[in-house]
């Protein structure tokens, strides 16, 4: 994961059977040749899809999504991978459970203090197309268990499952999932003891951070500085496409032009963000996709109204938001009725 960093200070933690677990000592050592022990072993074993790969559910992840591509729903988009093999609210029954060799696996990892739990990336390998009628299964195995590590949230292990999915047997595509296993850094006196108007006084005066900008985006950037909220359109099929590509995901063209937005539109959906904290914004706010009148959606934010009154389908304005001397951005105004 971009940004690990193996830690050589002492990390201290109950391990679970009660002894210390110190992250430059042997103790350490140890306790990871435990955890290193459960690498291979099965996470799942003989799983299967609760649903056939079917046409509804193409439809409405491609409705979700904005994927016009004309080859759905004859066949599911790739990226929809997971999708099949996922158990829903009620989960899965019988040998689509996860083994008891993970659930040990994390039981330890909970025993050293590694309490918490957050997601933070997966791969995926797509061998063929999944098709309507087609069942999947799958089975998954515990691939790696990383050294201790320290991030902001904290210190812990990354664990990496991999999925293997199967139709008839045949390999169809891989999944890749890690999450990190961590004990929650501790917070310092200091900021505990920040007043709210002191972490908005530190949220004003952080730099916001800058978008990346390359080839594939430049043009809408520079729309952005004279004021211009601009969309692509394929020059051969005339879909529109938000956000900028450098071809159609509609007929594959890559040539295009661009038109300059209305500037109006309405809250498609949002969120509140509470936390975490980051320098440079004052949560709660709101972050909104916002469904233009051309037909294409954008994430941004939400101003002019308090967070708690937002609202799907609330109507919204374009306007610009001078950031500071090197930053404008284009967010949304909306009005309370």
């Amino acid at each position: 994961m971009t940004g690990e960093r193996t830690v050589g200070e002492q990390v201290v933690g109950e391990g679970a059977a009660g002894e210390q677990v110190a992250g430059g000592g042997s103790g350490a050592d140890d306790f990871y040749g435990r955890l290193r022990a459960y690498e291979g072993r099965a996470a799942v074993a003989g799983g299967e899809g609760r649903d056939a790969v079917n046409e509804p559910m193409i439809r409405h992840w491609c409705e979700a999504m904005g994927d016009t591509n004309p080859a759905y729903p004859a066949s599911a988009p790739p990226t929809m991978l997971q999708v099949w093999t996922m158990g829903g609210l009620s989960g899965h029954t019988g040998g689509s459970a996860r083994s008891e060799a993970y659930d040990e696996l994390l039981a330890l990892l909970d025993g050293a203090g590694c309490t918490s739990v957050v997601a933070t990336d997966c791969e995926q390998e797509y061998l063929r197309p999944l098709r309507p009628g087609d069942r999947v299964t799958f089975d998954a195995v515990i691939e790696s268990v990383s050294p201790r590590k320290t991030t902001k949230l904290g210190s812990g292990h990354f664990v990496t499952t991999r999925m293997d999915i199967r139709v008839g047997g045949e390999l169809v595509g891989k999944h890749r999932f890690r999450i990190l296993k961590y004990a929650p850094a501790r917070r310092s006196s200091a900021a505990k003891g920040r007043t709210a108007e002191g972490r908005t006084a530190e949220a004003k005066e952080a730099r916001r951070p800058r978008p990346v900008i390359n080839r594939d985006n430049a043009g809408f950037w520079a729309g952005v500085a004279e004021h211009r909220l601009l969309i692509q359109r394929c020059t051969d099929c005339g879909t529109l496409r938000f956000p900028w590509l450098p071809g159609c995901g509609a007929c594959g063209c890559q040539e295009w032009e661009t038109v300059e937005a209305s500037g109006a539109g309405t809250v498609f959906s949002y969120v509140v963000i509470h936390h975490p904290p980051f320098p440079a914004f004052d949560p709660p706010y709101a972050v909104g996709l916002i469904e233009l009148a051309e037909g294409v959606r954008m994430i941004s934010n939400i101003t002019g109204v308090p967070y708690d009154k937002v609202r799907i389908g609330m109507p919204v304005e374009l306007e610009f938001l001078h950031v500071d001397a090197d930053l404008e951005l284009p967010v949304f105004r909306g009005a309370v009725a």
